[in-house]
């Protein structure tokens, strides 16, 4: 069974590891080892209808933390991590994670053919590590779920853009990210529903 922490007590173990430490199997270690009482997530929850939001709670030079608030039914874009470790570990609801293979990219056309490949669940038992070498992804809160999902996402390291995926184009593109809220804070441009 998991040691339950507060997230400021459980970010300030993950913010002592040093880089050779964010590797897959030992971040994922250290989050089935150590759960996060969602209670103490409050702060960090902004929840809106039009989409899932992307809220930091800590970044570094070697990772950042940020919780991910999901309406029933939302969902996020298949995309990928610009080659970056990420893990994810939901200590409210749960979600699936749908994985996806890369089987033909055009830079000129910017075109690609997705297969998908593994799918996961995750609650707050089973948190999961992004597969390196094969990092596309999508990550849902399903209608039959039918309740609201935070999860908590560790990046290793930090990353402002991202690739996302259509299937239905069979195209990618580069798109910004952008936070929610900053350290509990909502950004003053955030329009939540």
């Amino acid at each position: 069974m998991a040691h339950v922490l507060s997230i400021g007590d459980w970010v300030k173990e993950l913010s002592a590891f040093r880089e050779q430490d964010f590797v897959v199997d030992r971040v994922l270690a250290f989050m089935k080892e150590h759960a996060v009482d969602p209670a103490t997530l409050d702060r960090y929850l902004f929840f809106s209808l039009g989409n899932y939001t992307r809220n930091l709670i800590f970044r570094n030079e070697l990772c950042e933390v940020i919780t991910l608030c999901w309406e029933i039914g939302q969902g996020s874009r298949i995309h990928n991590h610009r080659d970056q470790n990420c893990w994810m570990a939901t200590p409210i609801g749960r979600l699936r994670v749908q994985n996806y293979r890369v089987e033909e990219r055009s830079e000129a056309g910017k075109t690609c053919r997705l297969v998908p490949t593994e799918l996961a669940e995750m609650d707050a038992a089973h948190p999961v590590a992004v597969n390196p070498l094969e990092p596309v992804h999508q990550v849902l809160n399903l209608p039959e779920f039918r309740q609201r999902a935070v999860s908590i996402h560790v990046y290793s390291k930090p990353f402002d853009s991202c690739e996302i995926y259509s299937l239905e184009r069979g195209t990618y593109s580069d798109v910004a990210l952008h936070y929610t809220s900053v350290h509990g804070r909502l950004d003053p441009s955030e329009k939540l529903l």
